[in-house]
C-alpha cells in the first residue's frame, strides 16, 4: 500500500477515535446530568416533606395554643373571685389629687451666660513698640465688645427667666387652685358619707368604687343603677353580669393534618352550664366585697344586689333585663365569709339565702328582690327599669349621669355643684399620657339649639382654667355658629343624639323623648316648604357638584342656601357637622375620584325663598393649624348627573396667601327658573368663622 493510502487511513482513524470521544462525553455529560437531575428531584422531595412537616407542626403548636388560650380563659373564670378578693380595696383617697406639681424647669436659661476671661485677649506678636501698643489695643477692643455683648445676652436670659417664672408661677397657682378645689369636693363628699346623709354621694362614690375596681377581666360589663335609703344605710343596686358566650363554647383544639382544618371539641353543656352559673354567682359575690371593702366610712349596714343580663327576652325576643340573680347581705353576715375558700355557688344560695337561675344559659329568670326604683323618699337613683329620659332628670341628677359616663370612659371625674363651680359642673381628669390632662365640662338640658354665647363661655372658663379641653355636652343640638367658633379649639361639643350613644357604649342608659328610638334625636322640622313634585331628590332630579383641586391642604367645602347675601337659617349651612338641609335638597355625599368633595343639589326643589347657592372652601384648622389657600390651585366645579357623568365644568378663583376661606361662586336663580353660576373670588383671612358673619350666621 502507499505512503498516501497509508495516511488516509491514518486520518480516517483519528477522526474516528475523535468522534468516539465526543460521543463517550455526551454520554457522560448525559449521565451527570440525569445524576444532577435524580439528586434535585431528592431534594425536592426532602423539601416538600420538611414543609409539610414544618406547616404540620405549626398548625398543631396553634391548635395547642388555643387549646391553652381556652384553658386559661377558663381558670381566669374559675379564679375570677379569689383574685378579685386579693385586689386592693377602693379608697376615697384614689379620687383625690396630689399636690406635687411639675417642678420649674427653666432648662438653659437656668445656666448664666459665661463671662469672657482676659486673660484669652492677650495680644501677640509685634516686632517694635508701636505694633504691641497696636495689638493691645485690639485685643482691649475685642474683650470688650465681647464683654458687652455677653453682658446684654444675661441681661436678656434673666428678664426671659423671670418672665418664665411668672408664667410657670401663674400655671402653678392655677392647677393648685384647681386641685384644691376638686380635693375639698371631695372631703365634702367624704364628710356626707360618714353622716349618711347623702344619697347622691353614697351612689356616687360606690359607684365609683365598682368602676374602678381591677378586679374585673376585660369584657366584662360594668352597669350599674343604684340608690341609697341612708335611714337604713341600705345599698340597692342592679349591676348587668356577663352574658352565656363569656364561657368559652369549645373545649379544646386539633389539627387534623387529612383534611388541613382545625376541630374543635365542644364542651359539654352541663359543663358549660355550671361554669357559667360558677362565674354568676362569683361575680355577685365579688360586687359584694368590693362595696364592702370600699365601705371605710361605716355608710353600709346592708346591700342588696340584683344581677341581670342585657339579652333578648326567650318569652318576648325583645332585648331586656333579665334577672339571674339577687341576694340582701348584711355587713355582719358578709365579713365572717371566708371568700377565697367558698363554692361560689353554695354561698350564694344557702350562705346568703341568694337566688341563682338554675338554666341561666336559657335565660330562666328569677324575681328580684328590692329595686332601685323601689326605695323612693326623695333619694337619689340612677338609672333603673326604664331608661330614663334626659330632658325630664332632675339637673343635678343630669350632671351626675355625666361625670358617671366620664368614670366609665375611663376617667376620673366628680360633680361641681356643692360649691362654687365658676361654670364648671363636671371636673374630670383623663390620664391617659400626652393627650390627657384637665377636662371641664358644661352641661345643658336645652330643647332647643345651643347658641354660640354657650360655646363662647365655656372657652373662656377652659383658658381661666387652665384647663386641656372643654365638653359642652347637650341634650339637644349646636347651630353652624357653635360648631364654627369650637374649629380649631381645645372644645368638644356633644349632641343629644351623641350623649346617648356614648351612653350606650359605656353601659349607661339614657333617651330623649318618649319615642321608640331612645338612641337618636327627635327629627328635625322643616323650615321651608315641601319640594315640589317631581323634585324629589331620591327620585334622581337632581345633580351632583364634584370639587377638585392641587394642594395637600385640608379643606372644607360648605354650602350655604341663601336669599341674597343672607343663609335662609343655621340649617340651611351645610358642612362637616350638618350634613343636609331640613329637606334635604342640599347635602354633602363622599366624593368619588378624581374630585375630593361633593355636594348633591336638587335645583328645583329648592325653598321658593331661596335665590343663591353659595360654595365655599376653608382650611380647616384642626388638621391644619398654620395653612392659608396659596396652595389651593387648579380648582374647579364639575357639573354631574345622577351617574356621576360629567355635563360642564365650571372653573374658580385660586387662594390667596393669608386667606383661610374663600367664596368660590354661586348659583343664582334667575328669571323663569333657572340657575346661572356667578365666580366668585372674595377671600377672608378670619376663615369660616368670619365668612359665615357676612351670610348672617351668629358666631360667639
Amino acid at each position: 500500500m502507499s505512503r498516501r493510502s497509508n495516511g488516509l487511513v491514518g486520518i480516517w482513524a483519528e477522526a474516528q477515535r475523535q468522534q468516539q470521544r465526543q460521543l463517550e462525553a455526551r454520554a457522560r455529560q448525559q449521565r451527570e446530568y440525569e445524576r444532577q437531575q435524580r439528586v434535585y428531584q431528592q431534594q425536592l422531595v426532602r423539601n416538600q416533606r420538611e414543609q409539610q412537616q414544618a406547616y404540620k407542626q405549626q398548625r398543631e403548636a396553634d391548635a395547642r395554643r388555643r387549646t391553652e388560650e381556652l384553658d386559661a380563659q377558663v381558670a381566669t373564670l374559675q379564679e375570677l373571685l379569689a383574685v378579685g378578693c386579693r385586689a386592693p380595696a377602693f379608697r376615697v383617697t384614689s379620687l383625690s389629687r396630689s399636690e406635687h406639681l411639675e417642678p420649674f424647669a427653666p432648662g438653659v436659661l437656668a445656666h448664666p451666660i459665661p463671662m469672657p476671661d482676659p486673660h484669652h485677649y492677650q495680644a501677640q506678636g509685634g516686632w517694635t513698640a508701636s505694633r504691641r501698643a497696636q495689638a493691645q489695643a485690639q485685643a482691649r477692643s475685642r474683650f470688650e465688645y465681647d464683654w458687652h455683648a455677653a453682658q446684654a445676652a444675661e441681661a436678656q436670659r434673666q428678664q426671659q427667666l423671670a418672665q418664665y417664672q411668672r408664667q410657670y408661677q401663674q400655671w402653678a397657682e392655677a392647677q393648685l387652685s384647681d386641685i384644691r378645689r376638686h380635693n375639698a369636693g371631695i372631703a365634702e363628699m367624704t364628710t356626707a358619707l360618714r353622716n349618711g346623709s347623702d344619697p347622691e354621694a353614697a351612689v356616687e362614690y360606690f359607684s365609683a368604687a365598682l368602676y374602678a375596681s381591677a378586679a374585673w377581666p376585660e369584657g366584662f360589663p360594668r352597669q350599674v343603677s343604684a340608690a341609697y335609703d341612708s335611714a337604713a344605710r341600705h345599698l340597692v343596686l342592679d349591676w348587668e353580669l356577663p352574658r352565656y358566650d363569656v364561657v368559652p363554647e369549645a373545649k379544646s383544639v386539633r389539627y387534623v393534618a387529612a383534611a388541613d382544618q382545625d376541630k374543635e371539641t365542644a364542651r359539654p353543656v352541663t359543663q358549660r352550664r355550671a361554669l357559667y352559673r360558677d362565674v354568676l354567682a362569683q361575680s355577685v359575690l365579688l360586687v359584694l366585697h368590693d362595696l364592702f371593702a370600699a365601705d371605710e366610712f361605716g355608710a353600709l349596714e346592708s346591700v342588696t344586689l340584683n344581677g341581670f343580663v342585657d339579652d333578648h327576652d326567650p318569652a318576648t325576643g325583645r332585648r331586656a333585663q333579665i334577672f339571674l340573680a339577687t341576694v340582701m347581705a348584711s355587713r355582719s353576715v358578709f365579713s365572717g365569709l371566708n371568700l377565697e375558700q367558698v363554692s361560689a355557688v353554695d354561698c350564694l344560695l344557702d350562705g346568703l339565702r341568694g337566688q341563682l337561675s338554675s338554666r341561666p344559659d336559657q335565660r330562666a329568670a328569677v324575681r328580684p328582690g328590692r329595686r332601685p326604683d323601689d326605695v323612693g323618699n326623695g333619694v337619689v337613683t340612677h338609672g333603673g327599669d326604664v331608661e330614663p329620659d334626659l330632658l325630664e332628670m332632675d339637673p343635678i341628677a343630669f350632671e351626675s349621669l355625666i361625670a358617671e359616663l366620664f368614670r366609665a370612659m375611663g376617667m376620673q371625674a366628680v360633680t361641681t355643684q356643692r360649691s362654687n363651680d365658676g361654670g364648671v359642673d363636671v371636673d374630670a381628669l383623663d390620664p391617659t399620657p400626652i393627650r390627657g390632662g384637665k377636662i371641664v365640662v358644661q352641661v345643658k338640658r336645652y330643647r332647643n339649639t345651643v347658641p354660640p354665647t354657650a360655646v363662647r363661655d365655656l372657652y373662656g372658663t377652659v383658658q381661666h382654667a387652665g384647663a386641656n379641653k372643654g365638653v359642652l355636652v347637650t341634650t339637644s343640638k349646636f347651630g353652624p355658629g357653635s360648631h364654627t367658633f369650637a374649629g380649631g379649639k381645645p372644645l368638644e361639643l356633644v349632641s343629644g343624639s351623641e350623649l346617648v350613644d356614648l351612653l350606650h357604649r359605656h353601659g349607661l342608659r339614657g333617651r330623649l323623648g318618649t319615642g321608640e328610638g331612645s338612641a337618636a334625636a327627635p327629627p328635625a322640622q322643616r323650615t321651608s316648604p315641601d319640594p315640589r313634585p317631581g323634585a324629589d331628590p331620591d327620585t334622581g332630579d337632581y345633580r351632583v357638584l364634584g370639587m377638585s383641586w392641587t394642594g395637600g391642604v385640608a379643606l372644607d367645602i360648605c354650602a350655604l342656601v341663601c336669599h341674597g347675601n343672607r343663609v335662609l337659617s343655621d340649617e340651611h349651612f351645610v358642612f362637616f357637622n350638618n350634613l343636609r338641609t331640613p329637606d334635604g335638597t342640599v347635602r354633602a355625599l363622599p366624593p368619588t375620584a378624581p374630585d375630593k368633595a361633593a355636594i348633591q343639589v336638587s335645583f328645583d326643589a329648592l325653598p321658593d325663598t331661596a335665590d343663591r347657592l353659595v360654595l365655599v372652601a376653608a382650611v380647616d384648622p384642626a388638621v391644619n393649624p398654620e395653612a392659608d389657600l396659596s396652595g389651593f390651585t387648579d380648582a374647579c366645579i364639575r357639573l354631574l348627573d345622577p351617574s356621576r357623568t360629567e355635563q360642564d365644568r365650571l372653573e374658580v378663583s385660586d387662594g390667596r396667601s393669608d386667606e383661610t376661606a374663600l367664596v368660590l361662586g354661586s348659583f343664582r336663580r334667575r328669571a323663569g327658573g333657572d340657575w346661572d353660576f356667578v365666580l366668585g373670588g372674595k377671600g377672608y383671612r378670619g376663615g369660616l368663622e368670619e365668612l359665615v358673619q357676612d351670610y348672617g350666621i351668629e358666631v360667639a
